[in-house]
């Protein structure tokens, strides 16, 4: 005679993702508090504590709208959840120092990656993470999907839907834009450039690039109706003295970001009226555990809070393909 089923399920695999929700929750007693340190949206936050619940077929925490607490078999959860978790963490400590996390900046010149790389490193200075340099966030997929990469900064609404959907994504900075002028240029003089003071220019947006597509769309969603035209293809160069060789023989408006790197013979000055906002992503694929990665993402995270990276100024421009795709993917 068959035994009877049992009352609840019985999981075979238990994701430590979701233990380690149940954990933050149950330490924090506060679903906004403990989203913000695991630093996901607190509607996936309680969607991965009912998936839980789910699979162990239990209430784990009793819900109010003044106050989380432990149901009775949450608290038994609890001590076990934490012995897992610190086994699985020992784990990937082991391994994650037998590799370097390979990190890529996108350009030696750039800050907003260097900055987020150099607070990993002070949180986590047990890891190894190490510096590359690829130019443009749609190669560097390529090469984060290959595993060539670990990481990379850049314009993930830029990135083919099929490439975005390996891939995880972490918003960073909305970072101001610039635009950088030939000395002599008509605008250099002022302090700030309005963006319809560029109508009738050609400005360099990396058209021709093919590892900066992303670049070169979100320019042209800023450039239309303004007048403002992307300069055609110049030879590729590879190399910061080479792009600067070709800027200064072109003698063409190059748009940038506020941090952009000084280049001999041009100044740099920030646009206005609206100021362009350039969305930054920590980015990696799917599936990657690595105590590096936890470390760059929290520093990321801290950074962007100390800073102010993802609040927008009253009068900005944001590109309009971008929002829906950076909110679906946090």
């Amino acid at each position: 005679m068959p035994e009877p089923a049992p009352d609840h399920p019985s999981p075979h695999h238990l994701d430590p993702r979701l233990l380690r929700a149940f954990v933050t929750v149950a330490e924090e007693l506060h679903f906004t508090r403990a989203a913000a340190r695991l630093y996901v949206a607190q509607q996936a936050l309680s969607r991965d504590i009912r998936r839980l619940e789910r699979e162990l077929g239990a209430e784990l925490l009793v819900r109010s709208t003044r106050r989380v607490a432990l149901s009775a078999d949450g608290e038994r959860l609890l001590p076990y959840a934490r012995r897992v978790l610190a086994a699985h963490d020992e784990l990937l400590a082991a391994f994650g120092e037998a590799r370097p996390l390979l990190v890529d900046l996108n350009s030696p010149g750039l800050v907003t990656g260097r900055r987020v790389l150099h607070r990993a490193r002070e949180l986590a200075p047990e890891c190894e993470l190490m510096a590359r340099f690829e130019s443009g966030l749609a190669f560097a997929a390529g090469e984060l999907l290959a595993g060539r990469l670990d990481a990379s900064f850049g314009r993930f609404a830029g990135l083919d839907p099929a490439l975005r959907a390996r891939l995880e994504q972490q918003p960073v900075r909305y970072e101001p834009m610039a635009v950088v002028l030939p000395e002599g240029h008509r605008l250099a003089a002022l302090a700030e450039v309005p963006l319809a003071a560029l109508a009738g220019e050609a400005v360099y947006a990396g058209a021709g690039n093919p590892r900066t597509p992303e670049w070169t769309d979100l320019a042209r969603q800023l450039f239309a109706g303004r007048g403002i035209d992307i300069a055609p293809p110049a030879p590729l160069a590879v190399g910061d003295e080479e792009f600067q060789r070709i800027m200064a023989k072109l003698r063409t408006p190059v748009l940038a970001v506020v941090d952009f790197p000084a280049m001999p013979g041009t100044v740099l000055r920030p646009l206005v009226d609206p100021v362009p906002l350039s969305p930054v992503s920590l980015v990696w694929r799917k599936g990657l555990v690595h105590p590096g990665l936890d470390a760059l993402r929290r520093a990321a995270a801290g950074l962007a809070r100390e800073e102010g990276w993802l609040r927008k100024p009253v009068d900005s421009w944001f590109p309009a393909t971008d929002f829906n795709i950076i909110s679906a993917h946090k």
